[in-house]
């Protein structure tokens, strides 16, 4: 039975084309330029190959490259946070909804994570942050991130339905028994995945058609007392 809804921050709680990702993008390939002294196209070619063969470009760094973490993660989310997002009442109300508590699982630094829920309005709704420094640095889709925060949850993955934009981190995590759920424009059926939303908020629907499959009457809104995760 599901206890933990785990959401992926970036491209999942807000559209795609809010561009948060893509001012992201662009820094990470400025990074490679001005710290690492790489050419524009060969800091484009390079994040593109690391992107595809670890899932970040910060993966590939660590496993090939002496880099700094933090200062990569503090240089590439220097972005514009607050001017690309508004507060998100559709899914504040569904958040609140939820049978389940909400739990975010990022491959973002918690700064930035911070950031984007405070621009939604929904950082009331998320007790429990997991980030990559949380994760050891380690990222989705690497099965020993789903097992961090599995053994912090102390929990199975069956118990945990996964809202994330990337398939891959989907089918990742259906490999754990995790109930998934892609979401955004590119969301299709496909191997991995038990559900397709449009956006974050339709997972209220999401969350209805479950609780009827397990038999159990719907619950009224959680408690969105803060806590630190």
């Amino acid at each position: 039975m599901i206890q933990y809804a785990l959401f992926d921050l970036d491209d999942t709680l807000y559209p795609r084309d809010a561009g948060v990702l893509r001012a992201i993008g662009g820094r990470i390939e400025e990074y490679l330029v001005v710290r690492m002294g790489m050419a524009p196209e060969e800091a484009a070619r390079l994040r593109a190959e690391y992107r595809s063969r670890y899932g970040t470009t910060l993966a590939g760094l660590l496993a090939h490259h002496a880099v700094d973490a933090d200062d990569y993660l503090a240089y590439v989310h220097a972005v514009p946070v607050e001017s690309l997002l508004r507060p998100d009442a559709a899914l504040a109300a569904a958040l609140g909804a939820l049978p389940w508590e909400p739990v975010i699982f990022t491959n973002s630094d918690r700064a930035h994570t911070e950031r984007v829920l405070n621009a939604l309005g929904v950082r009331r709704h998320f007790a429990r942050i997991f980030d990559i420094r949380d994760m050891g640095y380690r990222q989705k889709p690497d099965p020993l991130a789903y097992r961090h925060v599995l053994a912090a949850l102390g929990v199975p993955g069956s118990a945990c339905l996964f809202v994330d934009d990337s398939l891959v981190n989907l089918q990742a995590g259906k490999a754990w028994q995790m109930t998934t759920v892609w979401v955004g424009p590119d969301a299709a059926p496909a191997e991995g995945v038990d559900y397709c939303i449009a956006q974050a908020a339709d997972i209220a629907s999401i969350a209805a058609r479950i609780r009827v499959q397990e038999g159990l009457p719907q619950r009224r809104a959680r408690s969105n007392a803060k806590r630190d995760g």
